[in-house]
């Protein structure tokens, strides 16, 4: 073989190990669905749609909890928990596909009755086959091994550890101690305990929890989103209508691009941020793929 051709043919296999060599390696990208629209349970179908349907992660047979925030005695309209025709798509769209159960459930800190009717969530699925709105039930927490940076056990509900798909579903708002509470926070709802004691290393505290009880998918809603005041809130003139939906496998990655709806950064929220560094997920959106509808 005449020496030029034997550098080509080695440039040629270099270039090439070198594409494959990243393509191997590289970190799959995180997918990030914004669906915007009036019709909040179109909307949130929209959002599934783009990551591929709620078949991508529901089967035939399987239990689904959906945990959307309805911790206060606030109606709809005062953003403090999540809207219930978001959560109703949700459930109807995991019975599609398939769902054996749908069970519906919150650690609620204002009394559990009158939050679940406030809420608008009870009424939403009131005559749904297959759906259970539950109240939580204290004998059914159970302690956890963490080993944590802070936290080295904890107990959590047994219903959302125990389902084949959790999925997180949070209002977008404001918080007075973490700035803002979203996906990753959310999770405060399935703790038993004296979760409050947590709030002293807030950050470090929910990224152990996260690290232990996954959210398979995380669906934010940003119908209207509360802008002060949070996270109870209570006056309409802190409520923004933004009409979105937000949607992803990666917590991280759905808590970041919602942080923008807020005016704010996602590195501007230590929740995000330590995360992040656990390796829970991307907080850089430029290395996430946002799809829209």
């Amino acid at each position: 073989m005449e020496r030029r051709t034997f550098l080509k043919l080695v440039g040629l296999s270099s270039l090439f190990a070198e594409g494959a060599f990243r393509r191997l390696f590289a970190a799959p990208q995180p997918t990030v669905a914004v669906a915007r629209g009036k019709d909040y349970a179109r909307t949130t179908r929209s959002a599934l749609a783009l990551l591929g349907g709620m078949k991508r992660f529901v089967k035939p047979g399987d239990v689904v909890v959906l945990k959307p925030n309805m911790g206060w005695d606030r109606t709809p309209a005062q953003a403090a928990n999540t809207h219930p025709l978001v959560v109703r798509a949700l459930a109807e769209e995991a019975l599609a596909a398939g769902a054996k159960r749908v069970k519906v459930f919150d650690r609620t800190c204002n009394d559990e009755r009158r939050c679940y009717v406030q809420s608008g969530i009870s009424d939403a699925l009131k005559g749904m086959k297959g759906v259970e709105l539950k109240f939580i039930e204290n004998e059914r927490f159970r302690r956890v091994p963490i080993k944590g940076a802070v936290l080295p056990a904890w107990e959590l509900y047994d219903e959302a550890l125990s389902a084949d798909v959790f999925i997180n579903v949070p209002v977008a708002k404001h918080h007075g101690l973490s700035r803002l509470t979203l996906g990753l926070k959310n999770v405060m709802g399935v703790m038993g305990g004296n979760r409050g004691s947590i709030h002293r290393h807030l950050d470090d505290a929910l990224a152990d929890i996260n690290s232990v009880l996954k959210s398979h998918l995380t669906v934010i809603d940003a119908t209207r989103i509360l802008t002060d005041h949070g996270p109870q809130g209570g006056s309409p003139a802190d409520v923004k209508v933004m009409d979105t939906v937000i949607a992803s496998t990666d917590i991280v990655a759905a808590d970041a691009y919602a942080t923008t709806l807020f005016g704010l950064k996602p590195e501007d929220i230590p929740v995000t941020v330590a995360a992040h560094k656990r390796g829970l997920g991307e907080m850089n959106l430029k290395r996430v793929r946002i799809v829209t509808a």
